[in-house]
């Protein structure tokens, strides 16, 4: 397997991700892997190229058709993304909580503490 050194503050993150995701799945921590994987799928979906209309031009399979340049995120976009997670799970752990699902709500609260250690300054 060759290594590939990351370059953005995106690749960098999704690297120390990955390498924690390993560790968490030879744990058998589930919830921590989920979280882990999660983390991951939000900044590749934050990287997407956005579709824009109906003005895509039809390339037939394979030929440079997933080739589109991807967005680079910068370390400010990494903590709205994860800010953004965190408070989504915040919110929904309270509402979990005010309906006395509290086995639902801890499991939030921890996957909030488990996003916390990535989100810097």
């Amino acid at each position: 397997m060759t290594d590939i050194t990351p370059t953005t503050p995106a690749e960098t993150m999704k690297a120390g991700l990955r390498r924690d995701l390993v560790a968490a799945m030879k744990r058998g921590d589930k919830a921590e892997t989920s979280v882990l994987r999660l983390l991951v799928a939000a900044l590749d979906n934050a990287e997407a190229v956005p579709a824009t209309g109906s003005g895509a031009i039809p390339r037939p399979f394979g030929a440079g058709a997933a080739e589109a340049r991807r967005r680079h995120l910068t370390d400010e976009d990494i903590r709205a993304i994860f800010k953004w997670e965190m408070d989504d799970r915040t919110a929904a752990a309270a509402e979990f909580a005010r309906l006395g699902v509290e086995p639902r709500a801890a499991a939030l609260t921890a996957e909030v503490e488990t996003i916390k250690r990535y989100v810097g300054g």
